[in-house]
């Protein structure tokens, strides 16, 4: 029988050989949900265009890169921003956080050895005490989302989000493919959750 240290070093040794098969190319994978009530009618006028709607909290420079991403993968959607007379009004929402991780073949609580780790969270990394030394590193976690009104009678046509977990340093490219698989299939897209795989761009 395989002893729990194999065991590691069997995940080790896979997971250097997927880390060196992206060092060239990358792949996110977003879990996506898209549901669609446009109608056909309206979807047929080319350009469809729409209303970009600002939240407060998003009227800091910050926000301009996603911004910026957000507007690419709605134009490749085949979308014209038009704040003047556009036909859909337009929301955009992005977030970002950690998800822990804790060691699949660790039968030990987290605080089982004491010492020291790091952990992640919303407000940057720090030490904590109940952190195994060790321990798998939390998952980057990014969301992004698209509601899209009737600039005319304001009902939501069109509801869309992709979230992606990974283990890489957080890169900003990573909102605009997560954009691109929001978008995936608009105007009709399959209704309910589905996974869309899309390459990251690759980097000058």
């Amino acid at each position: 029988m395989m002893t729990l240290q194999w065991k590691k070093c069997a995940v080790l040794l896979g997971m250097a050989a997927v880390l060196a098969g992206c060092a060239t190319h990358r792949v996110v994978e977003g879990d996506v949900r898209s549901f669609s009530r446009l109608p056909a009618a309206a979807t047929a006028q080319q350009p469809m265009t729409y209303r970009l709607e600002r939240l407060p909290s998003q009227q800091t420079p910050s926000f301009d890169p996603i911004l910026a991403l957000a507007e690419q993968a709605l134009a490749r959607a085949g979308l014209q921003r038009n704040d003047e007379t556009g036909q859909w009004v337009v929301q955009l929402g992005a977030q970002a956080g950690f998800t822990p991780r804790r060691d699949p073949f660790d039968d030990h609580p987290p605080w089982a050895f004491g010492g020291w780790g790091w952990y992640g969270g919303r407000g940057g990394w720090g030490m904590s005490g109940l952190w195994q030394v060790g321990a798998p590193a939390p998952l980057h976690r990014r969301v992004v989302s698209i509601v899209m009104r009737d600039a005319r009678t304001q009902e939501v046509v069109y509801e869309t989000s992709a979230v992606h977990e990974d283990v890489w340093v957080s890169d900003p490219a990573v909102y605009g493919v997560l954009f691109d698989a929001a978008l995936n299939g608009f105007p009709q897209p399959p209704q309910g959750p589905r996974q869309v795989r899309i390459p990251l761009p690759t980097q000058p």
